[in-house]
Formats: structure tokens, C-alpha cells, sequence
């Protein structure tokens, strides 16, 4: 298994609040983690900074690993996620600089032969195999919404101008919905995490068509 990330302020923000963190627990088991903040001046940095911390220095106690069931696993990326959005809600309350602070987070814990999967938000995770890409994720946001509904169409909500209304984040009061799932792992796999800056640039074709080119991050 591999695993490499990569950020980038883009050409119109003059930060960059989209964070990313790798972390390995006691047991050798490897946590990923993408958060896309959103807010103010600082205040999404601070908030998708804040929820890959959490997360990833509570996950480096933890001795979970490929012998633990799959429940206790579910369990685990969900009450830190709810925890995480606890935290970035009491800090935005408290600091008039940060209130109103969010973030997406798109969590991925990777065993031997499997991947647990959780997200809040628009970050996604997607699966490349046998030549084809699948998004695993369903975004928590108002165009998805009304996509399901019918009352437009996906092509209609790519540039819809409420695409950015987000329906769940990280830092929301009360106790959040995580969605978690699982995926059996095959050999030739790519999983990869992201944020909007990426899904909002670049076309589903053209994403596969980079992970299958000879490109690599270093």
C-alpha cells in the first residue's frame, strides 16, 4: 500500500484551508483524513486544521486495527467526527474571529484488506478499479439535494449558484449525522480523498484519466 498527498492554494484564495493528515496508531494502522475549511478570514484553516488534529492524534492512541469489527470501527470514526464538531463549534462561539466556523472531513482507516470509510460535507472519496471511477461519498449539500428531488439535474448543479450550500459540516451545532460505510479492498485499487477544489476544476474523465497517466506525487 501507498499513499501520497498533495495540497494547493489554487489562483483565486489567498490561503489555503483545506488540510490533509496521514496517521499510523499503535497497531500500524493507517488513518487518512482531508477537511476543507470554510469561514472567515482564519477561521476555516483553524477549523479543518483543528479536525485532522483530533482526529489523528486520537487515532494514534488507539491500537484498531484488521482483527477489530467492523462496528467498533464505524463507532470510533463517528464519535470522533461528533467530537470534532463539538470542538469547532465551542471555539467558534468563543472567539468572535472564528464564529461561524466549518469544515468537511472525508475520514479513510486502511486495513489489510479493507477500508472503512466516513465523511461530512462535500469532500469525497473515490475509487478507481478495473479502469473506472466510482464515488464512494454522497455530498451533504443543497444541489445534491435537489438533485435527488428532481427539481434539477446533475448538469444543472454543476453550476448552480447555491453549490457551495453545504447541508452538514463539521462545527454545526447539536450532533451531527456521519455517514460511514466499508469497502472491500482488491489489488490495483486507488482510493483517492478530496476536497471541492478539486471536483469543482476538473471532470470526472479527467480525474481518471490523470490517476491512470504516468504522472506521480512525490
Amino acid at each position: 500500500m501507498e499513499i501520497k498527498f498533495q495540497t494547493d492554494i489554487g489562483q483565486r484564495r489567498k490561503m489555503n484551508q483545506d488540510n490533509v493528515g496521514v496517521f499510523a496508531n499503535r497497531a500500524g494502522t493507517e488513518l487518512a483524513v482531508v477537511a476543507d475549511g470554510m469561514g472567515g478570514h482564519l477561521a476555516g484553516d483553524v477549523a479543518s486544521d483543528m479536525t485532522i488534529t483530533l482526529l489523528g492524534e486520537n487515532w494514534q492512541e488507539t491500537e484498531l486495527g484488521m482483527n477489530t469489527e467492523t462496528d467498533e470501527l464505524y463507532q470510533w470514526l463517528t464519535r470522533q467526527i461528533q467530537q470534532a464538531n463539538q470542538s469547532v463549534y465551542e471555539k467558534g462561539q468563543g472567539d468572535p474571529s472564528l464564529f461561524g466556523m466549518g469544515t468537511t472531513v472525508v475520514a479513510l482507516i486502511l486495513l489489510e484488506k479493507s477500508c472503512i470509510l466516513a465523511h461530512v460535507g462535500d469532500s469525497r472519496c473515490y475509487l478507481v478499479r478495473s479502469g473506472k471511477l466510482q464515488q464512494l461519498t454522497e455530498d451533504h449539500s443543497l444541489v445534491n439535494a435537489l438533485v435527488k428531488q428532481g427539481e434539477i439535474t446533475p448538469e444543472m448543479a454543476n453550476h448552480h449558484p447555491k453549490k457551495n450550500f453545504l447541508t452538514r459540516t463539521v462545527g454545526m451545532p447539536g450532533t451531527i449525522e456521519v455517514d460511514v460505510s466499508s469497502l472491500v479492498a482488491i489489488e490495483d485499487d486507488y482510493l483517492l480523498l478530496c476536497s471541492d477544489g478539486l471536483t469543482n476544476m476538473l471532470s470526472d474523465e479527467r480525474i481518471l484519466e490523470i490517476i491512470q497517466g504516468e504522472a506521480r506525487l512525490d
